[in-house]
């Protein structure tokens, strides 16, 4: 599991859909998480020796792994994680989004450019078309 304990995390199905919090509880056996103001549920208690007066409780339960996303620090964006094993042989996590957002923005600095390109000499061809066929 690639969460930890203090990850921020955005709920992305669900009842809770929408919401963020941190995690507070990793349960890896289970594949769950307990996040901070997520899943929380009432419990009907009745009166004992911890709990005197009894009553209703507002308990937040674990939630599956599968239904949140960690957000990257950087950018705010929800993001996969992965690893990324250095030179000196530390391993290190790496948020994807960001790697792929640098990615995305290289990509489309080029067509930016070769569309530029593309519409400066699209006027070329035409008077050359029509100088032709005068």
């Amino acid at each position: 599991m690639k969460l930890r304990k203090e990850d921020k995390v955005i709920v992305i199905t669900g009842r809770d859909k929408g919401k963020t919090g941190a995690v507070m509880r990793v349960l890896p056996k289970e594949n769950q998480v307990v996040v901070e103001n997520v899943n929380v549920v009432k419990r009907h208690t009745k009166p004992s020796q911890k709990q005197p007066r009894g009553g209703i409780l507002e308990i937040t339960k674990p939630i599956d792994v599968s239904k949140v996303m960690v957000l990257d620090p950087q950018s705010g964006k929800p993001a996969r994680i992965g690893y990324e094993i250095k030179a000196n042989g530390t391993k290190e996590r790496i948020f994807k989004v960001s790697a792929n957002h640098e990615k995305a923005a290289k990509k489309a600095e080029k067509t930016e450019k070769t569309d530029k390109k593309a519409t400066k000499d699209e006027p070329k061809k035409a008077e050359t078309k029509k100088a032709g066929k005068k």
